[in-house]
């Protein structure tokens, strides 16, 4: 399915004091170690992700994997489009870049993603409704201000 094709979800975004390119080396590592734990792994294979582990060009680049995600474009210190499928649910995150001033940058984060059936409308509840994508979202890009700053 193609991103642009997914339903909107949200975005969330943050203001960084660190240069665009700190940015996204930070990004980049930040998304590969946190969806490279050995626990995300065991959950990615029990809800039947197409990419289950790392794989491809490091730092991340066009056609890189990481359990539950695949890299389906990458602008360095621009743009970094995440897509992935799984049996409940097809999902990309959009991350984008931009300059705001010396020595510092936004980073938003805009989800997308199709639930189909009964079995997907369960999952989107227990992720989406009960709050747990926000608050994933908030720490993910927390970590990356921290490690970026």
């Amino acid at each position: 399915m193609e991103v642009a094709s997914l339903p909107y979800l949200d975005e969330h975004a943050t203001v960084i004091a660190a240069e665009t390119a700190d940015v996204w080396r930070s990004l980049t590592e930040t998304l590969d170690r946190s969806f490279s734990r050995p626990g995300w792994g065991g959950y990615t294979r029990l809800v039947g992700c197409n990419d289950c582990a790392a794989s491809g060009p490091r730092p991340l680049a066009e056609g890189s994997t990481f359990p539950g995600w695949r890299v389906a474009a990458a602008v360095p210190g621009r743009e970094l489009v995440l897509q992935g499928r799984h049996r409940f649910s097809s999902y990309a995150l959009i991350f984008r870049l931009e300059h705001v001033g010396p020595g510092r940058s936004r980073l938003r984060a805009e989800s997308r993603a199709a639930f189909p059936g009964l079995a997907g409308a369960l999952y989107r509840w227990l992720v989406i409704g009960t709050g747990g994508h926000v608050v994933g979202m908030r720490r993910l890009l927390s970590a990356v201000r921290r490690r970026s700053e």
